[in-house]
């Protein structure tokens, strides 16, 4: 799976009379940043009123990518998996892992229900500015 980290900014309609201009970030799985940035735009264009212009599209290196129906907000954790290797020695390999949760506390449960059988250490936790995953069809 390749996912794209794309930053947009466009006018959003907010039901009232004057629209809000808003800088978001969004998270979406596709081939290329063309492709991705057309598939979001037609997510989106409901919410768009006037003109908008993609600011960034950058590959997305993570390890998992664990949502949840409850959560609203996207996490990034950062894991230190751990291997033994043949001559007995420790090996740490540090990956990110986003996780969709509530708060902070939720989305560290998640992670380690997720994380249950395998040898890793959480070493940190951070709100994520991504607002919405959007997985190829």
């Amino acid at each position: 799976m390749i996912f794209y980290e794309i930053k947009i900014s466009y006018t959003r309609q907010t039901g009232e009379d004057n629209p809000a201009g808003v800088k978001e970030t969004y998270m979406v799985e596709g081939l290329t940043c063309a492709d991705v940035e057309n598939r979001l735009i037609e997510e989106i264009k409901p919410f768009i009123s006037g003109e908008w212009e993609v600011k960034t599209c950058k590959q997305v290196q993570f390890y998992d990518l664990i949502p949840s129906p409850e959560g609203d907000r996207w996490y990034k954790a950062r894991v230190e998996m751990i291997t033994i290797e043949d001559n007995g020695k420790e090996k740490r390999k540090a990956v990110s892992i986003f996780v969709q949760a509530n708060n902070v506390t939720d989305a560290n449960k998640t992670l380690q229900q997720s994380l249950n059988n395998l040898d890793c250490e959480v070493v940190s936790i951070t709100r994520s500015p991504i607002l919405e995953v959007f997985r190829a069809v």
